[in-house]
């Protein structure tokens, strides 16, 4: 598992991110793509916001994260600040991996998307009035069905781009920021060494 993380931070550390376009006008945010390991098996945690009217990401769900205040140093200190606001998770329980770079959203939001291990697991807690339920997603789940979808190779269009979990469906800037992981770390995952993350292999 240690070797996994290695490998996917170097696949990061090499890869053409996405930037914030030039000029562009957003509203600065940013997201940890937090990675753990579940009894053997790397999962992503997530969240669905609850079911507020007028909340933009309304029963979405969302990666852990938010706006970057003036008081914060950087973006980064400002995802580490809204993971520990939102579930209590510290910064010294991260291992940061780096940045998976910008994603826009129709709402003119700016996500800067950065990616940690969560070496130090313990039970997370919430404000139900912002968060309704926390989500640990198999990876292995995801890349099934970015494999079944026919994701691979291309980007769909956002009516597309779904990632159904349980009861919920992943879709709009999450789904995105997923597909691009999973494409970032595709090499890594059809390795028949890594535990056979995949049940079949793409044609």
């Amino acid at each position: 598992m240690e070797e996994l993380f290695l490998n996917i931070k170097k696949l990061i550390e090499k890869a053409d991110r996405p930037v914030l376009p030039a000029g562009a006008d957003y509203d600065p945010t940013c997201v940890f793509l937090l990675l753990f390991n579940n009894d053997g098996e790397v999962n992503i945690l997530a969240v669905q916001k609850t079911d507020s009217e007028g909340y933009p990401w309304r029963n979405q769900v969302a990666l852990p994260g938010g706006h970057v205040d003036k008081e914060d140093a950087g973006p980064i200190e400002a995802a580490y600040r809204e993971l520990e606001e939102e579930l209590k998770i510290k910064k010294g329980q991260v291992e940061l991996i780096g940045s998976l770079g910008h994603f826009q959203t129709i709402n003119r939001k700016d996500l800067n998307v950065f990616m940690g291990v969560w070496k130090t697991r313990e039970p997370v807690s919430f404000d139900p009035s912002e968060i309704s339920k926390v989500f640990e997603i198999p990876l292995k789940k995801l890349a099934q069905t970015h494999i079944d979808s026919k994701f691979h190779g291309r980007i769909p269009d956002m009516p597309e781009l779904l990632y159904p979990f349980e009861e919920v469906i992943i879709w709009g800037v999450t789904a995105r920021i997923l597909h691009y992981f999973i494409e970032l770390v595709y090499p890594i995952l059809v390795d028949e060494a890594v535990d056979d993350i995949f049940e079949t292999s793409p044609n």
